[in-house]
């Protein structure tokens, strides 16, 4: 536990906060509250959603306290870095429930069938050219494929049976969607091929 923690710099601060101290911690948030709430809220451009980034931030930062040794000088870019995260996954989570939305919404028309035998068969045609496609990629980005977009495996799971890092798996499956992009001449080539 430190003497005086008011005076101690950042580095020696994280050091104790890892050894559990409390007293260390709360003098590091008083330290830096408010320069990380001021960045939220430039990121978000909101008051609440800048306070919820801040308490997110120091509460990543004290269940990471013993993992993080990246603190040197100024606890302050680590912080920035961990709000900025955030803040995009929130952005990403945000616009995959708007894109989502308006495939919730029911039609109400009939539809005629000649167009639905038809759209199936292109749906069925458009399958058979990606999964042809599939068993072409090279070995490590076929089965992360294989695993996460055709059986609908999450990635962290994809990972622990392949035996690799939840990162390779992401890049495996970005490398293989590229790859099938230009192996089926469609850009629109995403997880979406596998939902038909």
């Amino acid at each position: 536990m430190l003497a005086d923690p008011e005076s101690a710099p950042d580095a020696q601060l994280w050091e104790a906060i890892a050894g559990d101290d409390h007293a260390a911690f709360t003098t590091l948030f008083e330290r830096h509250a408010q320069a990380v709430w001021n960045y939220a809220y430039r990121l978000t451009g909101s008051w609440s959603a800048a306070e919820d980034v801040l308490s997110t931030t120091f509460l990543t930062a004290w269940r990471r306290r013993a993992d993080v040794v990246l603190i040197r000088e100024s606890a302050l870019p680590w912080l920035y870095t961990v709000a900025a995260n955030l803040v995009r996954n929130d952005h990403r989570r945000r616009s995959r429930f708007l894109r989502l939305v308006p495939k919730l919404a029911v039609p109400e028309e009939s539809r005629d069938h000649a167009e639905e035998l038809a759209e199936q068969d292109h749906t069925q045609q458009r399958l058979k050219k990606v999964l042809a496609a599939v068993d072409e990629l090279p070995a490590s980005e076929r089965e992360a494929v294989q695993l996460c977009m055709v059986g609908r495996m999450s990635t962290a799971d994809a990972a622990e049976l392949l035996g690799i890092t939840e990162v390779s798996v992401r890049s495996r499956l970005s490398r293989a969607r590229t790859r099938l992009r230009r192996m089926t001449s469609d850009d629109s080539m995403t997880e979406e091929s596998f939902d038909e």
